[in-house]
């Protein structure tokens, strides 16, 4: 820890934890501390930083529950804290949190959730796996029964083929994201299809399910342009057809 030492420095007293983060965090995006670097112990960077040791408990305690440190105790290799890998379950978690309650407005997570998924559609049809691909068949399958008239239901295989798609590009941040935008959005999308007349739901899920059905084929035949082009008239309809007064 050597050089890592020589990155730390005293913290003002205001807000003592918060800022013991951050320069923790400071430390990973100056690439002084990565994967598996042990940080100092607990008197230790309390001395270093001029803080109080329950600062820096607190601050050890705010990073190990977002998933950038592992804390052990008592002695030997698992002892100490430690700077892990971020799981992808831990930032889907935070940025779905994040998205659920900035309330962003709905053009930008349109254009977000546009930009996003058409380079998945189009990673997936020319990346995709034959695992991978396989998974997309399976909402596909289900949203043409009767099953899936229930509208929590759908809104579910809606979510689940989405996911398929981003999974089945290979690009992990893609996926990553495009489940927390999803995941955020699952609520609002079902409060807007309970409020279809009966109707107009009926004829909406034979659409939608059209319209994913067509990725699905452009995707399999590996016409990445044509399946990204599908994904974003896709989405943009999507949004026209529930949230019809701000499209």
């Amino acid at each position: 820890m050597s050089e890592a030492s020589a990155g730390w420095r005293p913290v003002p007293r205001a807000r003592t934890y918060q800022l013991v983060v951050d320069q923790v965090e400071e430390q990973i995006l100056a690439g002084t501390l990565r994967v598996g670097d042990r940080l100092p112990g607990e008197r230790e960077l309390a001395s270093r930083l001029q803080v109080s040791r329950p600062a820096v408990r607190e601050a050890i305690r705010t990073l190990e529950a977002q998933g950038v440190v592992r804390a052990g105790v008592g002695s030997g290799p698992e002892a100490g804290t430690v700077v892990s890998a971020l799981p992808s379950e831990a930032l889907t978690r935070l940025l779905r949190v994040h998205v659920a309650l900035a309330n962003f407005p709905l053009d930008d997570v349109v254009e977000a959730r546009v930009i996003l998924e058409r380079a998945s559609a189009a990673l997936a049809a020319s990346e995709g796996t034959p695992a991978r691909l396989g998974a997309l068949a399976a909402p596909l399958g289900t949203m043409a029964t009767d099953e899936a008239a229930d509208r929590h239901r759908y809104n579910d295989l809606d979510t689940d083929f989405h996911i398929a798609v981003a999974e089945a590009g290979g690009n992990r941040l893609f996926a990553d994201m495009t489940i927390a935008i999803r995941e955020a959005m699952r609520l609002p999308i079902l409060r807007d299809l309970e409020q279809l007349d009966d109707s107009v739901w009926t004829a909406a899920r034979e659409e939608l399910t059209g319209q994913h059905r067509a990725i699905h084929d452009a995707i399999t035949a590996g016409d990445g342009d044509r399946a990204a082009e599908l994904m974003e008239e896709h989405i943009r309809s999507s949004r026209r057809l529930l949230s019809p007064e701000s499209a």
